[in-house]
């Protein structure tokens, strides 16, 4: 019985999966985006830092972690520059038409913008052609945006 049910039911959860990606990348159990990392540290630091919870501002509906309240107050007089292309969404997958997870260990940062990747490979393929990926995926985006929630 559950052989019949189960292909009735796989359009809809298609549809409402589609329609609950939010347009920012968040951590499923926490809400916090891009997983809680600070995103100026990409920037700023040999390395990314993760953020603290007493350093949180709210952007773009969901919160945001920063590791100092310096790094806080940068992101929030130029959020736009710091935060992560595709809201933190794969590169690569927007770039191809559809949103993949975002890795924030997976990453590099082009013409001062940071792109997060779903896989180390997904990451070559982007620096083999950074100009066309990037600008393949600002295209892509600007529709695939519209089909994601706000949170």
């Amino acid at each position: 019985m559950l052989a019949l049910v189960l292909p009735l039911l796989a359009p809809v959860n298609a549809a409402h999966a589609a329609s609950i990606v939010s347009i920012v990348s968040t951590d499923p159990l926490t809400g916090i985006a891009i997983g809680g990392w600070d995103p100026v540290s990409y920037f700023t630091e040999g390395e990314p830092q993760i953020g603290r919870g007493d350093f949180e501002l709210v952007w773009s509906g969901v919160p945001w972690h920063f590791a100092s309240a310096g790094n806080m107050e940068v992101f929030r007089r130029a959020p736009e520059i710091y935060a992560p292309q595709y809201g933190g969404h794969g590169a690569m997958g927007v770039a191809r038409g559809y949103v993949s997870d975002g890795n924030p260990r997976i990453y590099t940062v082009f013409k001062q913008r940071l792109y997060f990747f779903y896989s180390p490979a997904n990451r070559e393929a982007f620096l083999a052609a950074p100009d066309t990926a990037a600008s393949e995926g600002a295209e892509q985006w600007q529709t695939l945006s519209q089909q994601l929630s706000v949170r």
